[in-house]
């Protein structure tokens, strides 16, 4: 039987990089995938020989211990060589999303009091001079991490020497800052230790189980939610990670085909991408009504048995996908239904930036709609005023970069950290997210409503893709996207075709159905009283998809509203 490494045992990520080097010598770590296929495949041994390449280079750039370095790829074997190779040289890590907004960017760099930005290449690369950043120096992946040429004088004899003599970073170094926001004119930007991802890897143990995992990577690894579970985590216990540089749903069903992938981390937003991508597949081949049929049928039995019901969907997935870990936004409980009626279990986790990984389901018990029980080393608890979330331990980060006012609304005087999600527990000390504070509704009778209640209603009813927002004092909207509509997540993704009158109409009295529907199952104090279609062909938001509550709030303004509530 496979051993696997304890992360209690190393004192930085470096280290983690270095056992794996060893322990995994010659098995397939990371690896690219274009459309015309697999172009790159690095070992764990090749990962570490390529990132001290890149921290030698970042030094011989003038790079200190202690400076910040911008990073702004896609996904791509060199970015985490060039992560790996700045902790290495002690330089601090400040990854940048693709999908942020020009003025962000701006807003991040001038932050990070830096000049240096490591890019990646290709067709899908971003461009700097378009986007306010083409006055900072420029290192590409590529160059960082290239093999030297014969001569190279920013190589001297004995190189590698002189680097081993470097002061290895340790636990309570910051490695990285992360900016979550940059929507405002004053983004936040999260520092985080070797120890506060080495803690959380300690909890991806429970949603990620050691074993031969082989995943196909959709998230940026700009987000910590994709840096620890996959390529931290991942490299520690010698799981195969491929990554797709489209997010096209063609190209990923085929990814998980070729590499027969056991195991995926997304949001819920992907997974409801992917579930619409079947269902109409489904309907596109006349097996709905056969396919309904069998679903609950399906979910009496074991999963096994669940998985030879659907044998030829599964073909289509591969053959081998067995799990799903889901976070990052509230999973619906019929999403999480749907899938594991086919056979893959799907399991929550909650965290932040901020705090890691603090509670988390587990693969014998994962009922829907429930997080599920602390992870340590997180300690979790509810504030007795609001219910609101705390989180404590060596995973909660030190503070916001050079914002001690942000920082002390974060962390109270004994280390709590103060998520801004309002929860409850179960009888069973398992953990319900409610919703969000600053989106809670406060009637005029003291009754408080959830939107994120209301939204998981409509979608229940078919509508998946919905914002919920009180308007006026007590007024309750909602602002929707056609019924089944898909985030549009990159370019690449198909855009549908504009309505004509006759579409529009139509796609309107479904919406007006569906919305009377779902008050009929609400709540009197939770009805909606109105509604707006969006104007464009999806919402805006964030690079981890999640909608922008406020940008939809600005837009809501100058629109006319459908009532629905009168006799609704």
């Amino acid at each position: 039987m496979a051993t696997y490494p304890d992360p209690r045992t190393f004192q930085s990520l470096v280290e983690l990089l270095d056992d794996a080097a060893v322990r995994y010598p010659g098995r397939p770590t990371l690896s690219l995938r274009m459309d015309a296929g697999v172009t790159e495949s690095w070992s764990a041994a090749e990962l570490r020989r390529r990132s001290r390449l890149a921290a030698w280079r970042l030094r011989a750039a003038g790079l200190l211990p202690g400076e910040r370095l911008l990073t702004w790829s896609p996904s791509t074997p060199q970015l985490p060589a060039v992560y790996w190779g700045a902790m290495r040289a002690g330089i601090v890590l400040v990854p940048l999303d693709l999908r942020m907004a020009s003025d962000v960017l701006r807003r991040i760099a001038v932050r990070a009091e830096t000049t240096h930005l490591a890019i990646g290449t290709g067709l899908d690369a971003p461009d700097p001079e378009g986007n306010g950043l083409g006055h900072l120096t420029q290192h590409t992946l590529d160059e960082l991490t290239a093999d030297p040429e014969p001569g190279d004088a920013v190589f001297p004899a004995g190189w590698e020497a002189q680097l081993d003599a470097w002061p290895m970073p340790t636990r309570d170094q910051v490695f990285e800052t992360i900016y979550t926001s940059g929507t405002t004119s004053h983004p936040k930007g999260v520092m985080l230790t070797h120890g506060n991802v080495l803690a959380t890897l300690e909890a991806c143990e429970q949603l990620l189980p050691p074993r031969s995992h082989r995943l196909v990577s959709l998230l940026p690894l700009s987000h910590l939610f994709e840096q620890a579970p996959v390529l931290f985590y991942g490299t520690m216990i010698g799981a195969d990670v491929r990554y797709v540089r489209s997010r096209n749903p063609r190209v990923i069903f085929e990814s998980l085909r070729e590499h027969r992938v056991t195991t995926m981390v997304v949001t819920p937003q992907l997974l409801d991408i992917f579930w619409t991508a079947i269902g109409r597949e489904i309907d596109r081949q006349g097996k709905r009504e056969r396919f309904d049929r069998a679903r609950p049928i399906a979910r009496r039995l074991p999963y096994r048995a669940r998985r030879l019901i659907f044998r030829s969907l599964h073909r289509q997935l591969g053959g081998a996908l067995r799990l799903f870990v889901s976070a990052g936004a509230y999973l619906p409980p019929e999403l999480q239904n749907a899938w594991e009626d086919l056979g893959i279990i799907v399991l929550q986790g909650y965290g932040a930036t901020e705090c890691g990984a603090a509670a988390a389901d587990t693969e014998k018990e994962h009922p829907p709609g429930i997080i599920g029980r602390p992870v340590p080393p997180a300690r979790v608890k509810l504030s007795e005023s609001e219910s609101e979330i705390l989180v404590a331990g060596p995973t909660v980060f030190p503070g916001y970069w050079r914002d001690p006012e942000a920082t002390r609304e974060a962390l109270d005087a004994e280390g709590w950290y103060h998520t801004g999600d309002i929860g409850r527990w179960d009888d069973k000390g398992r953990l319900i997210l409610s919703g969000r504070i600053k989106n809670i509704i406060v009637l005029a009778n003291g009754l408080n409503v959830f939107p994120e209640d209301i939204e998981s209603a409509l979608q229940d009813h078919g509508l998946s893709q919905a914002v919920v927002l009180e308007t006026a004092p007590g007024r309750i909207e909602a602002v929707v996207l056609p019924p089944g509509s898909m985030p549009v997540v990159r370019a690449d993704t198909p855009k549908p075709e504009p309505l004509d009158a006759e579409g529009l109409a139509r796609v309107k009295a479904e919406v007006d159905r569906i919305v009377r529907s779902t008050n009929q199952q609400l709540g009197q104090h939770q009805r909606i009283d109105a509604w707006r279609l969006w104007p464009e062909p999806d919402f805006p938001r964030t690079h981890t998809l999640k909608i922008r509550r406020e940008a939809v709030r600005d837009w809501v303004g100058g629109t006319a509203p459908v009532r629905v509530r009168d006799g609704g």
